[in-house]
């Protein structure tokens, strides 16, 4: 086994542990931020009435439910038992199987549409994710996924990364992992899309607003439900992980709106299509 193979193994080991155990805090914390891009993804893939329809990291099953709500035939898929226990558990009425992401248990041309929403970012290997949607979709099929914009259009992810840089301990050694907004940059997901054949890449911006009950709620939501950002937090001392999480809170208030907090977001709906040949 390759270096190169080790060091993607580490990495997809630390973020399926990561998933086991933040489960059921990215529902609570995440899934009223991360639903919002639901409706444009599935648009960009014209997702409708007898559509055979693939959910790749699915999660909690939240753009799953909403496809089968356009009467979709829906197949979503995870490779966390834990995401996939809650996802049955919320919509009992779907098919939840678990697979990679990265080695798809389809054959060929077996889907009209596959989406994947926010997944590709927990990839150790997302190139090999984007290859594996082309290869199920049948001729003509579109693929859509979501990444975060950059951080200085998505607040949440700037006040999170200045208050680590600034309150945390560098020696924290987690698993490599691919850049976690390497496809906030256009160019890089179509260049992706194309190449591994699909056609007409387009990207679009969404706006987003995440509404949080109090400044605690952005902290809680990194460190109890994110595998990455997660386990960077609970690598922390419990010094620094005090003072990261003062400083969240802090920055957090500067948002307030009319005794709410609401903290600006943006988001990329990348999709493209399978030629015909």
């Amino acid at each position: 086994m390759s270096q190169g193979s080790n060091v993607c193994n580490d990495f997809k080991e630390f973020e399926y542990q990561g998933w086991q155990q933040s489960a059921e805090q990215y529902h609570t914390s995440f899934g009223k931020l991360t639903s919002q891009t639901i409706e444009p993804l599935l648009d960009a893939v014209e997702a409708k009435e007898g559509k055979k329809l693939l959910d790749i990291a699915t999660g909690p099953g939240y753009v799953a439910a909403v496809a089968q709500s356009r009467q979709c035939r829906v197949t979503a898929l995870d490779f966390s038992e834990a995401m996939l226990h809650k996802a049955r558990q919320i919509h009992p009425q779907i098919e939840f199987v678990s697979g990679d992401a990265e080695s798809l248990p389809f054959d060929d041309c077996q889907f009209d549409v596959a989406v994947m929403n926010f997944g590709i970012l927990h990839l150790a290997n997302p190139e090999a994710a984007i290859a594996e949607a082309f290869r199920v979709l049948k001729p003509q099929g579109k693929f859509a996924f979501t990444s975060w914009d950059l951080p200085e259009n998505s607040t949440a992810f700037q006040i999170m990364m200045d208050a680590i840089k600034t309150h945390g301990q560098a020696e924290v050694s987690l698993p490599e992992g691919p850049a976690f907004f390497h496809f906030s940059n256009p160019n890089t997901s179509i260049k992706t899309l194309q190449s591994v054949g699909f056609a007409n890449p387009q990207v679009q911006t969404i706006y987003l607003k995440w509404e949080l009950e109090n400044p605690e709620e952005l902290f809680t939501a990194f460190y109890r439900g994110t595998a990455r950002t997660g386990g960077l937090l609970r690598s922390q001392t419990p010094q620094s992980l005090e003072a990261i999480r003062i400083a969240v809170n802090n920055a957090t208030l500067a948002y307030k709106q009319n005794d709410q907090l609401i903290i600006p977001m943006a988001a990329m709906v990348n999709s493209a299509q399978k030629p015909t040949n």
